[in-house]
């Protein structure tokens, strides 16, 4: 459909005159119709949690009770089985996402690779080891909140590395 067209129907739809919209999830952007209860997810094992988790938010903004189904095909591996059970599991965001997390991996911070482990802490995981992360990054805000100027002797050596690592070549042109 040309663009006129698909924001035509999206204004029907919006106002109530098309009961039942068939889309891609091109349409999923933007779409805020209260009133809209049920959405059916075809071929639901294609998508990652993130991505379902914002289709599903399409439904049930009203008043009225919502359903989101999800269809998949009958032959899924066992990596997709537990992200189908997760989102039947679960509405909530943060833990989809920890999950999420958990099953694919981090990825690279500071290239593409979206999910994996390209994200090499030395020692901890970051999914694994969450709690411990965000206390050592509380630590380093208190270090910075008290030695902003990079003045402190005791702090001499952590800015030293600090700045060794800004001296890192990153591409981040790269990223997109």
């Amino acid at each position: 459909m040309k663009d006129k067209e698909k924001e035509a129907e999206m204004k029907n739809f919006v106002s109530g005159q098309t009961q039942i919209l068939v889309a891609t999830t091109v349409i999923e952007v933007g779409v805020n119709v209260p009133n809209a209860s049920v959405m059916v997810i075809l071929d639901a094992q294609r998508f990652g949690l993130s991505q379902l988790h914002q289709l599903r938010g399409r439904v049930g903004r009203g008043a009225e009770q919502s359903y989101c189904i999800l269809v998949t095909s009958h032959k899924l591996t066992n990596e997709t089985r537990k992200r189908i059970d997760i989102m039947c599991y679960t509405n909530d965001g943060f833990e989809i996402a920890e999950a999420d997390l958990k099953l694919r991996g981090p990825g690279d911070l500071e290239g593409t690779q979206q999910s994996g482990i390209a994200f090499d802490l030395k020692i901890a995981d970051i999914a694994r080891d969450g709690q411990i992360v965000q206390m050592a990054r509380n630590e380093a805000q208190k270090i910075i909140d008290a030695d902003p100027d990079c003045n402190k002797t005791e702090n001499e050596i952590l800015w030293r590395r600090l700045k060794e690592l800004r001296n890192t070549n990153i591409n981040w042109a790269a990223i997109s």
